[in-house]
């Protein structure tokens, strides 16, 4: 099967599944539309005991998808432009420093507790796993995910200075996480061969070099935007922005999704739109990239509802797996803990910020794509089914009670 035949299939069910979802079922797009696809998935399984037909052909479609290169090396980047691009950048510079250390200091103290807590967890179920992959684990699961916070937060109406902590720290703690995991995943990989100045030195050039990276990509895109009047190129020019920037961060080893942030920071900026853009040139850019952002989403979603097939189905591992889900929710609530306290007087927190932050970090398509990257040895088959309940209960679970939870506790 080619790359046109799998992008079309993915794109037809993508299309007939959110029809589905408006028209009769009425959820939010991202988790109506992995609701339906397990539906789907789940009944095509079923329907193999009479005739496998149907599951052969989407096993084949499935196994011929590299979700891992997919999501993190191609539809990361635009995803996280998009979502930069309409991003409240005075709230973000206002709430700018509790954002990086959620972002930051938050992502590794989570990896650390999820690591420890993990590793006590399993050994209760009877399963013995190496420490460092139970931090590999924490390392991969403490990103909250972009993608599916955008798309929640957009219906739940927020107060705008929370909306932007929760927003600006999934934003960055993405490209932190990924980060922390590829460090975690060498060291799991070489044993005691790499040295501290190398971790340093590799989080240094992936995390400082993505982001000046980004400012540059942002500057340079600003002053072409600036420089002519026509929203067509205008617009082939925010696309050139993601595509080229995220091809120079692969290669020369820096953190894409950072680069692709702060590009999208920059550029969409209130102060450089009103001086880079037309009136009718900003529609035309805010257009493109909701569509982008929403197409994307769509056929992400779809493909996360379709993993389902790659689980090993083991009744330990589930058990861990819904063991984990309060586990994690304690590691998230501690590692926001400290942040939170330093500056909920300075910066007007709403009540209960600690709660709503912890139920509102959704796991999404991101964890899943690095757990996929895991080998053998690090218990893939293990963390792979964790991963995959802890991100169903996030985004259905949380997704669907955290406006509620806001609307309680916020306003």
């Amino acid at each position: 099967m080619d790359y046109f035949a799998i992008a079309t299939i993915l794109i037809v069910l993508s299309a007939v599944f959110g029809y589905i979802n408006v028209k009769f079922i009425k959820l939010p797009d991202t988790i109506g539309l992995m609701v339906i696809t397990i539906l789907f998935t789940l009944a095509v399984l079923a329907l193999s005991y009479f005739d496998d037909t149907l599951l052969l052909k989407e096993k084949e479609l499935i196994s011929q998808i590299d979700f891992k290169t997919v999501l993190l090396d191609v539809m990361l980047s635009f995803l996280l432009f998009a979502g930069a691009l309409h991003t409240n950048f005075q709230q973000l510079k206002i709430q700018r420093k509790p954002i990086l250390i959620f972002a930051t200091i938050g992502t590794l103290v989570s990896t650390f507790l999820v690591g420890v807590f993990v590793f006590y967890v399993l050994k209760l179920v009877n399963l013995e796993v190496d420490f460092i992959y139970c931090l590999l684990f924490g390392a991969l699961i403490s990103p909250t995910d972009p993608i599916a916070v955008l798309g929640i937060l957009k219906k739940v109406g927020a107060p705008k200075n929370l909306e932007t902590k929760i927003v600006g720290e999934s934003l960055f703690n993405d490209g932190v996480g990924v980060v922390i995991f590829l460090t975690i995943y060498q060291i799991a990989q070489g044993g005691h061969d790499i040295s501290a100045l190398h971790i340093a030195e590799l989080f240094f050039v992936e995390v400082i070099g993505g982001i000046a990276l980004g400012f540059a990509i942002g500057w340079i895109t600003y002053r072409l935007l600036k420089s002519i009047d026509d929203y067509d190129i205008e617009v082939i020019i925010t696309i050139a922005a993601v595509m080229g920037g995220t091809l120079i961060a692969q290669h020369f080893h820096l953190s894409a999704p950072l680069a692709m942030v702060t590009a999208g920071l920059i550029v969409g900026n209130d102060t450089m739109r009103e001086s880079s853009m037309s009136e009718i040139t900003e529609q035309y850019v805010d257009k493109f990239w909701e569509l982008i952002d929403i197409l994307l989403n769509t056929i992400l979603f779809v493909m996360i509802g379709m993993e389902i097939l790659v689980l090993t189905f083991n009744s330990t591992y589930i058990l861990a797996g819904f063991i984990i889900i309060p586990v994690l929710l304690v590691a998230r609530y501690l590692s926001l803990l400290l942040p939170i306290k330093i500056y909920a007087k300075k910066l007007d927190f709403v009540p209960r910020t600690n709660l709503i932050m912890t139920w509102g970090g959704l796991r999404g398509g991101i964890s899943i794509a690095l757990a996929l990257s895991l080998t053998e040895v690090m218990e893939r088959d293990l963390f792979l089914v964790i991963t995959y309940i802890v991100v169903v209960f996030s985004i259905i679970v949380q997704g669907l009670s955290v406006g509620k939870l806001i609307k309680r506790f916020a306003k």
